[in-house]
């Protein structure tokens, strides 16, 4: 069983997504049998690489509601992230563009790491409050998840290294109409759009089987 995620490290709802998944998968009688796979997708590419604005003041400005608005809201994700057991530090993350990171995933994938990449750049991100467009930042993240540093390092500060491979998957969401994120494809039969319930994850995980 093939699992497809499309998601983006500045996604809030994307990280509590991938947890309930992993959820419903410790209750799955096949959870052996199934293979994640992390796609790329950008929910803002022309996001600037730290512009200094604050979550609030980003969701403050998008949705038109007032600042206190926008900090009850962000109170609210942060309980539902620490239902699940995830620790989110809105008041201190960092919003940016995300082209790197999913460069160095797609590189992680060719050796095999990326599934530990993934949650340690959405933990750096909202539990640590990193930068995760810092190309020193991001290679550290790499080195502590067994990545080879050096290595990391060359890929980021090439632009064209992994290039395709990033742009290969937003593509391919273009073409299966996925707008948003994140977004689960099990099979290339079932869809799960957006953070849903656990029980959501299991009763697709079990259609799929059968």
């Amino acid at each position: 069983m093939k699992i497809e995620i499309w998601s983006d490290y500045v996604c809030p709802f994307c990280y509590i997504g991938k947890r309930r998944l992993e959820k419903a998968l410790e209750q799955f009688a096949h959870q052996n049998e199934a293979v994640i796979e992390y796609k790329s997708f950008e929910l803002n590419p022309q996001e600037s690489f730290y512009s200094v604005k604050n979550m609030h003041q980003l969701l403050s400005e998008k949705h038109g509601m007032s600042i206190e608005q926008a900090k009850k809201a962000h109170a609210k994700l942060e309980q539902q992230a620490a239902l699940i057991g995830l620790v989110y530090n809105i008041d201190q993350v960092k919003p940016t563009n995300t082209f790197d990171a999913h460069r160095l995933t797609q590189y992680a994938k060719s050796v095999g790491k990326d599934k530990e990449l993934a949650e340690k750049l959405f933990y750096s991100y909202y539990t640590d409050a990193k930068l995760i467009s810092d190309h020193d930042t991001l290679a550290d993240i790499a080195e502590s998840v067994g990545m080879n540093r050096d290595e990391s390092m060359e890929v980021l500060h090439d632009p064209s290294k992994y290039a395709n491979e990033v742009r290969s998957d937003e593509a391919t969401a273009k073409q299966l109409g996925i707008t948003g994120a994140p977004f689960f494809v099990i099979d290339r039969k079932f869809a799960i759009s957006g953070a849903q319930p656990t029980e959501v994850f299991i009763n697709a995980l079990n259609q799929a089987s059968q």
